[in-house]
């Protein structure tokens, strides 16, 4: 929801930087793995329960996530890149649940398995569409330029990141927090899937 206002804000800034990373010949693949290398790294660290060094770092791995796409269009973009992103977004997504279910599984694994299951339904909702709407020819910018239709809805990336960086401040309520989160990404999936039966009747 929140990714279509804060997108025009942080674009120009992305542009720029992806233009001068390009130039240097990294490409954009290599963005999005290190971007899931640093992802990985805030997952073990809470995982351990350094929480803020966590949520430093997730912060740094979404900056990552946010470049790859500049430095391919200002290189050159292909599908595989597209691919690529989504495949290790979702492996960042699932890893810092789990991160927060063995820094205390008692507390905490009962939600994080729920929250888990909330993305593998949203996630499911979403790529979905996505293969219908190429069945369509159907297009969208909303997002700008993407590699596959791309549907907005409640939870997004913003507000997965919001949430997730609530979680490394406030440890202590990670159940309560993931609760909220999941009821949003079901929300969001099941807005969808409403969307979708309308779209392709």
């Amino acid at each position: 929801m929140l990714d279509g206002s804060l997108k025009p804000r942080v674009e120009p800034y992305l542009t720029k930087a992806g233009s001068l990373i390009a130039s240097i010949g990294i490409t954009a693949n290599q963005i999005t793995v290190a971007g899931l290398g640093v992802g990985l790294i805030a997952a073990a660290a809470i995982a351990f329960q350094y929480f803020w060094i966590g949520a430093f770092l997730i912060v740094v791995s979404r900056i990552f996530d946010g470049l790859d796409g500049a430095v391919a269009r200002a290189s050159k973009p292909s599908d595989f890149g597209g691919f690529l992103d989504i495949v290790l977004d979702f492996i960042f997504y699932g890893a810092i649940p789990i991160a927060f279910a063995v820094a205390d599984p008692s507390a905490n694994a009962l939600a994080a398995a729920i929250l888990v299951f909330s993305f593998y339904v949203n996630g499911a909702s979403f790529l979905a569409f996505a293969i219908m709407a190429e069945k369509q020819k159907l297009k969208t910018d909303q997002r700008g330029s993407k590699s596959f239709f791309f549907t907005t809805g409640l939870a997004e990336a913003t507000e997965t990141y919001a949430f997730f960086i609530a979680f490394c401040l406030f440890p202590a309520f990670f159940a309560e927090i993931a609760y909220v989160f999941t009821v949003i990404c079901f929300y969001t999936a099941l807005s969808r899937i409403v969307m979708t039966s309308r779209v392709l009747k």
